[in-house]
């Protein structure tokens, strides 16, 4: 092994912490959001079907942000929510779900903003963004 692929190597070996965190995802269960930010922590809940096309664009959209920016995973706990498990549950319908493929941040128990139905980076980005103010 010569020196170059051993750096190689170690360089690799040392970013995947970040890359498993960046992709790491919460799976909503009753309570867990309040408790999250009871903690005071920013929380992001993707309501999404596993079968829906727009919430697939919307995960790969939020995982490639996550990966480009450290700071979203420092500063957002990323909560997904199965539409059709809980999308028409009373948690649900209190924070006005009305369709699969909404993405709604909240702190201190208020909504600080919502994308519905809209896969475009720069969306989620501002969305994002208002945790990082």
């Amino acid at each position: 092994m010569t020196r170059r692929e051993l750096f190689t190597g170690a360089s690799a070996l040392a970013l995947l912490p970040a890359a498993a965190r960046a992709s790491e995802m919460l799976t909503y269960a009753p309570g867990l959001p309040e408790a999250r930010m009871d903690a005071g922590e920013t929380v992001l809940i993707d309501v999404s079907a596993p079968w829906c096309g727009t919430c697939r664009a919307q995960g790969r959209a939020i995982e490639e942000l996550r990966s480009a920016n450290a700071a979203y995973d420092a500063n957002i706990t990323f909560i997904r929510m199965d539409w059709d498990t809980y999308g028409r549950s009373d948690y649900a319908r209190s924070l006005g779900v009305r369709r699969r493929s909404t993405l709604i941040l909240m702190r201190d128990g208020a909504v600080l903003g919502t994308v519905v139905a809209d896969t475009r980076a720069e969306s989620i980005r501002a969305l994002m963004d208002l945790a990082l103010a």
